[in-house]
């Protein structure tokens, strides 16, 4: 009897020196930020307007004064919200169902894609063929599927076929599928796991990594350069933010990142108004150029590190704005990004064949760049309404099935 009680003890010690040993699995937020939902509404937005060709009003987005654009912001969240979610259900679930409700996110968002390709085809044929201007088509990369629609398809489906301004729902699916692995990682040696996604990146630049194309070339957002991106910021959601806190809220730091910004401007001014470029030095326009959106120059990664700085230091978690009805309208947008993004696509060419066919003034550029916005806002409401039925539907002491598709993950 001793001698079992001697060896239950014995057991016991070993089991808690095993769990003093095995390092802590990062601290996963409580609650929503409100920030995270509003600045991926307003990227949502920003790109809306970028996407729509000659449109003065894009020039409120912040791809006119910087070398990053909305597009960092959105990638960035995403993998900040997908840590968030997938990272609770790994620690709650275990890394099976985490891995199960990822990848049925990327096939939820597979279907949107091939959903919004077959609609986004539709339209651009159908005014290239009602108005006989097979311009269209070629402007918006659709040119092949009119010629080769069977071929076209197949690789559309492959993802390797992209008309224009569809190239980041087929990165994201990527991510999505490299997430489950990663997210392990995260969870128990987060910091090895950011320097495995840095590594992988100056591999991308050294040895030319990407995927192919169609009809020819590689991937637009090249998936092994973005990836930095999306995994740094799953890094952030899963305790990387915490341990910067005091780092970022260094005045040294923060003035830093806003002599960057500045510097930044001064160089995109130049693009604006070519005289200046004589006070660019050439060996810092030889160190520059080509700033190379495809694989995420790091001139533009710096970039968006400088904006997240800047942003988390003048607008603290607690701002009492982020309850202002003013700024409602971004947030619902960014708590239902996949919808409103694929929403965004279909109303840029809708505005630029309204520029094109009707009028394509300053007066009609604000007209359907607010019509627009106004109309991804609404759609929004209307989703958050719709959920909030649901929710009322299902009574007080049930939860959502899927934690993934609260707010939406995307």
């Amino acid at each position: 009897m001793f001698t079992n009680s001697r060896a239950a003890g014995r057991a016991g010690d070993e089991v808690s020196a095993t769990e003093k040993s095995r390092p802590p699995a990062p601290a996963i937020p409580d609650g929503r930020d409100l920030r995270l939902d509003l600045f991926r509404g307003l990227a949502l937005w920003l790109i809306f307007l970028d996407h729509i060709p000659g449109n003065i009003v894009s020039w409120v987005t912040i791809r006119n004064y910087g070398f990053s654009d909305a597009t960092e912001i959105f990638i960035f969240i995403s993998g900040y919200t997908a840590a968030f979610v997938y990272g609770r259900a790994l620690t709650e679930h275990g890394f099976l169902v985490s891995s199960a409700r990822v990848l049925r996110r990327a096939w939820q968002i597979y279907v949107a894609h091939v959903f919004l390709f077959a609609i986004y085809l539709a339209e651009i044929s159908y005014v290239a063929a009602s108005f006989r201007n097979p311009l269209y088509a070629e402007e918006m990369g659709v040119l092949d599927f009119l010629k080769q629609p069977d071929v076209t398809i197949v690789e559309a489906l492959l993802l390797k076929f992209k008309p224009v301004n569809m190239d980041v729902l087929p990165l994201y699916i990527v991510l999505l599928l490299l997430f489950p692995p990663v997210l392990w990682m995260l969870m128990r040696k987060p910091n090895w796991a950011l320097a495995a996604s840095f590594a992988l990146y100056a591999a991308t630049w050294e040895f030319d990594f990407n995927l192919p194309a169609y009809p020819s070339g590689n991937w637009f957002f090249n998936p092994f350069a973005w990836q930095l991106l999306f995994f740094f910021g799953a890094w952030c959601a899963l305790g990387g933010a915490a341990r910067l806190r005091d780092l970022l809220r260094w005045r040294s730091t923060v003035s830093l990142a806003i002599g960057y910004l500045v510097f930044a401007f001064l160089i995109t001014l130049t693009w604006h108004i070519p005289s200046l470029g004589r006070f660019v030095p050439e060996w810092l326009a030889e160190a520059m150029y080509p700033i190379d959106k495809t694989n995420l120059d790091v001139l533009r990664f710096v970039h968006f590190l400088a904006l997240a700085i800047v942003t988390l230091y003048f607008v603290p978690q607690q701002w009492r704005a982020l309850k202002s009805p003013w700024l409602r309208p971004a947030i619902v947008c960014g708590q239902h990004s996949l919808e409103i993004f694929c929403l965004g696509v279909f109303l840029a060419f809708a505005a630029h064949f309204v520029m094109s066919e009707v009028v394509a003034g300053v007066a009609m550029q604000v007209i359907v760049s607010v019509a627009g916005v106004s109309l991804m806002a609404v759609t929004a409401t209307l989703l958050s309404w719709y959920k909030s039925l649901e929710g009322r539907g299902q009574g007080p002491r049930q939860k959502p099935k899927d934690p993934g598709l609260v707010g939406g993950a995307a």
